[in-house]
């Protein structure tokens, strides 16, 4: 593989890095954790930006300092609260990993953010990307931050043919963003690459008419702006079936299962789910017409009522209330939503739960989508 960044003189780096922090003191963003060099709020909002937009993270990032202001409120939050503060950004072992690491830095560091790269690494959660973007943001260290973003743009600014989706080609990025990282300010650096990337130089159609580096860019000069980044395709996540069952008792109260404490969506809280055949929830989907029912009426009789839950003393609704999808990083969640009400004790392990007590549990994405489709069906019974 060729190294376009061995050929750039000292003259040239020094000029691509002028015009380059230039451009980002004109254009960057006004975002929160931007307002000052403290660690713990840019160890905060990078670890909440992994796999979420800017524009979600922003209400997020304004409460969690509220409820944790300080490295010690978050090490001695009580797990539920600091979920509970979490709750819709999902990928849920993030929360558990910067309490964990919050908790290392009460004992190892005495409180205080350590300011070694390698002592950074050290802590739960954090990688060569978290670890480059608190050291050279918060301690102004010559440190890359590689991301998507910066890999995009330093695979076009140097046409890097390396696959971006496999581990092993961190290395020519690494050495490419050493050889160009501004040493006086690495901070504003990294923050211009992970600007640029996200607003100009984006993963189809980037905007090379108003990029600052337009005339660095190897792939621009070679009109292969669309080869860069090389990338292989990842695999298609699995589809899994579920029923969910929404299960009322006479005080109007929900029946509530908590996951077990390790695996996907650990301790979280959602209403009774039951793993079908797809063969099996497409009949459902066929057989009981969302549309043919009332909510609370005829609906609600023993006969002919869905088998599923088939243990338990609760009469079933003959429709369906909702279909609800979720995407997980290798799974696809398909549930069809039901509600039914119970006759007697369930003998499956739960929780009755009032709706105006919802707010003391952990919901995790799917419950969210769950409870919205049995609230949409309420409100339409009502019109």
């Amino acid at each position: 593989m060729s190294k376009a960044w061995e050929e750039w003189t000292e003259e040239e780096v020094t000029s691509f890095q002028d015009d380059f922090l230039t451009w980002y003191q004109r254009e960057k963003r006004n975002l929160p954790w931007r307002y000052n060099h403290d660690p713990y709020r840019i160890w905060i909002s990078e670890i909440m930006l992994q796999q979420t937009r800017v524009d979600t993270v922003i209400d997020y990032f304004y409460r969690f300092m509220e409820q944790f202001p300080t490295i010690q409120d978050l090490a001695n939050a009580p797990e539920d609260k600091l979920l509970k503060v979490w709750e819709g950004l999902g990928y849920y072992s993030r929360a558990r990993n910067i309490q964990a690491a919050a908790k290392q830095i009460m004992e190892e560091f005495n409180g205080e953010f350590p300011s070694i790269v390698d002592e950074i690494r050290s802590l739960k959660g954090i990688g060569p990307y978290t670890a480059g973007a608190i050291s050279s943001i918060a301690f102004e260290i010559p440190e890359p931050a590689i991301d998507g973003n910066v890999m995009r743009v330093v695979s076009r600014l140097f046409c890097i043919e390396a696959d971006i989706a496999k581990a092993s080609s961190r290395k020519p990025f690494d050495e490419a963003m050493r050889k160009i990282i501004s040493q006086d300010q690495p901070g504003d650096f990294n923050q211009a690459m992970m600007d640029l990337g996200s607003s100009i130089c984006t993963p189809t159609s980037p905007q090379c008419e108003s990029c600052p580096i337009q005339s660095y860019c190897q792939a621009y000069r070679e009109d292969r702006q669309t080869d860069f980044p090389v990338k292989s395709k990842k695999l298609k996540p699995k589809d899994v079936y579920y029923v969910a069952g929404i299960i009322e008792n006479k005080h109007q109260e929900l029946f509530l299962q908590q996951r077990p404490e390790t695996g996907l969506l650990a301790n979280m809280w959602l209403f009774p789910l039951e793993e079908v055949t797809a063969a099996r929830f497409k009949d459902l989907q066929e057989q009981y017409d969302p549309s043919a029912w009332d909510l609370f009426s005829s609906s609600l009789v023993a006969e002919d009522s869905p088998d599923f839950f088939p243990e338990q003393a609760v009469v079933w609704q003959k429709k369906v209330l909702g279909e609800v999808k979720h995407v997980f990083s290798h799974l696809r969640w398909h549930i069809l939503v039901f509600y039914g009400r119970s006759t007697a004790a369930l003998t499956i392990e739960g929780q009755w739960v009032k709706p105006n007590d919802f707010e003391n549990y952990v919901f995790p994405k799917p419950q969210q989508k769950m409870l919205e489709v049995f609230e949409n069906n309420l409100a339409d019974d009502k019109d």
